[in-house]
């Protein structure tokens, strides 16, 4: 471990500057009071104090291969003194390597990759190009969803925070989300929502398949509950969209790369989607970065086509110089096989805080992706907080939040749901040290429960 080195006062000084001179995203700016970070490793970051936090978050669910990974750290290091930054017009072997190991990595036949600099991007260009190659303008999305906060990707996220931005990008319409804890359809058997096709014909029904160009969807729901889908959901969306020429994105930016114990998350069910948009875990955060990746078809078809889209850093040689190292540890260490093998560990320990905490509702996930529900009755299913709660509403969760962060445990909430999602790479005994904390933390939701 890292020598950890206090400074108080230059602490202090970077949260008053943060405060006063940092806009922070999604946040009431008054209220505010960030951590000032001194440095990381592994599965570990620290603060100016000394004090040390297991992040059992990832950040925000894409340090994958935890804080300062010394490969990916040395290929930034060794890409900047070679070539740090190309245009996009240019060739550079990092770019051109990573675009051929994401074809490797990736399941069936994608086979060609738009780099840009994130989640959000990715999925701004996808349904750009399902339009340009459908010749169709309507992209049906979730509520249950977040995809990005840029003009497009915002008007296809379905959680409230795409309020602010609206009306938004016309021609996005949405479907029910395959929620089983919660079903919106009651979740009668058979159910139309949550087996999927059902639904999805009644919606394209309504709007046309004819005018429909994609449906996009997070193969495993994200922040807003980590919510897999059921068995056979994905795979009778696919048909669906193959029966009325409708293309499939698979939004993989948070589910994707070895998170849900696989590759990919649509590897759970065998399912190749036409476009498959990744950021996050491509790279670990380390320098933004994200990809859309098309399949054969779509390739062929675009190849003696203007492709009207582009980024003044898309492919910049450092973000993909980490990321060819990111990948190649994933193969060299078995990331993908040590996250398939820590998922029933977790599930394990998370169904036996159910067993002790009244708090907890459900608890659901894969690999390294779980979410842990909270209710005020697991008779009535009540949420502990409200729906898009914020304010004395959200306090019982953020009580339970800063508890487990008082304790050296970082954690990523939404609502209700506590996101349990830390690196890959983490240890079975770093992870009976987060279910230690946060079974304590518990104890605080606990109280609030009827």
């Amino acid at each position: 471990m890292a020598t950890i080195e206090t400074n108080s006062e230059l602490g202090q000084q970077i949260v008053e500057d943060a405060k006063r001179y940092v806009l922070y995203s999604w946040s009431v700016q008054d209220a505010i009071n960030p951590i000032a970070v001194a440095g990381g490793e592994g599965r570990y970051f620290w603060d100016y104090d000394g004090k040390r936090y297991l992040d059992f978050a990832s950040q925000l669910v894409n340090l994958s291969l935890g804080h300062q990974h010394p490969r990916i750290v040395a290929a930034i290091k060794e890409q900047a003194e070679q070539l740090a930054t190309i245009g996009p017009p240019m060739a550079s072997e990092s770019r051109s390597k990573l675009g051929r190991l994401l074809a490797e990595v990736t399941p069936g036949d994608l086979a060609m990759s738009f780099f840009t600099n994130g989640g959000a991007e990715a999925n701004e260009n996808a349904i750009k190009l399902a339009r340009w190659y459908t010749g169709r303008h309507k992209i049906v999305a979730r509520y249950r969803s977040y995809h990005g906060a840029t003009g497009g990707a915002i008007t296809l996220t379905g959680d409230p925070r795409r309020w602010h931005a609206e009306p938004g990008l016309p021609g996005v319409v949405r479907m029910l989300d395959p929620y089983t804890y919660r079903c919106p359809a009651g979740h009668p058997d058979p159910c139309p929502v949550c087996s999927g096709a059902p639904h999805l014909e009644e919606i394209l029904q309504y709007e046309g398949p004819q005018t429909v160009a994609a449906v996009i969807l997070e193969t495993v729901i994200g922040t807003n509950g980590v919510i897999p889908p059921p068995d056979g959901y994905l795979q009778s969306i696919r048909e669906v969209c193959d029966r009325h020429g409708i293309l499939l994105i698979c939004d993989e930016v948070m589910a994707g790369f070895g998170r849900t114990g696989k590759w990919f998350a649509v590897d759970n069910w065998d399912v190749v989607p036409d476009i498959l948009t990744v950021a996050k875990g491509i790279n670990s955060g380390y320098v933004p970065l994200g990809a859309v990746i098309v399949r054969q078809q779509i390739a062929d078809w675009v190849r003696d086509k203007y492709f009207a889209g582009g980024l003044t850093y898309s492919g910049h040689p450092l973000a993909c110089a980490s990321a060819v190292a990111s990948i190649e540890t994933f193969r060299d260490e078995g990331i993908v096989e040590h996250a398939s093998e820590l998922g029933p560990q977790f599930e394990e320990r998370l169904r036996g805080l159910a067993e002790k905490h009244p708090s907890i509702g459900d608890v659901r996930g894969l690999g390294c992706f779980w979410g842990i529900e909270l209710v005020k009755s697991r008779e009535t299913r009540e949420p502990l907080v409200p729906f898009n709660a914020a304010g004395a509403d959200f306090a019982p969760v953020a009580q339970m939040a800063k508890a487990a962060l008082d304790r050296g445990l970082y954690l990523m909430t939404h609502w209700n749901v506590v996101m349990v999602c830390p690196p890959l790479n983490i240890t079975l005994d770093e992870l009976d040290e987060g279910i230690t904390i946060l079974d304590e933390a518990l104890a605080v939701a606990d109280e609030h429960t009827a």
